[in-house]
């Protein structure tokens, strides 16, 4: 213990540093918690498709048909909130991963899913762009898409 004192004495910056570090890192943890979001995986992303869970694509339709994740539905993000009360409505007790290209976007549909009743909500850790440096595979056009 004398030594750890001393050390403290000694290195006031290092401490201090140490210190704010510590903080920050536990303010930023307490944040993502309040947000109620949580982040998934590409390889728990997969699990859970292959499971039954929704896959919903919160881009806009035009970059949902250049690649998207195989049935996958696709509401853009601005129409969550309208939308996918009545046709995602079997999906409530499910969970639900929102998908966008970096992960930030689908914040938002995450929001208005809760507040709609979906229980269990994940958003993509990175998004498509995540998917896509993990070559996991992505279906082009709308032909084997579900449009919701």
């Amino acid at each position: 213990m004398s030594r750890f004192l001393e050390y403290t004495t000694n290195h006031p910056f290092l401490i201090a540093a140490a210190a704010i570090l510590a903080v920050l890192a536990i303010v930023i943890e307490i944040r993502e918690r309040a947000k109620g979001s949580s982040l998934i995986a590409t390889g728990d992303a997969v699990r859970l498709a292959n499971s039954g869970a929704l896959v919903l694509d919160v881009r806009d339709a035009g970059e949902y048909e250049t690649g998207h994740i195989i049935d996958s539905r696709n509401i853009p993000a601005k129409e969550v909130a309208e939308r996918a009360g009545e046709s995602l409505k079997k999906f409530k007790e499910k969970p639900v991963i929102v998908i966008c290209e970096n992960g930030f976007a689908s914040a938002s549909a995450v929001k208005a899913l809760r507040t709609l009743g979906f229980s269990k909500v994940a958003t993509l850790r990175g998004g498509l762009r995540t998917w896509r440096q993990e070559n996991l595979p992505l279906v082009k056009g709308k032909k084997d898409a579900k449009q919701s």
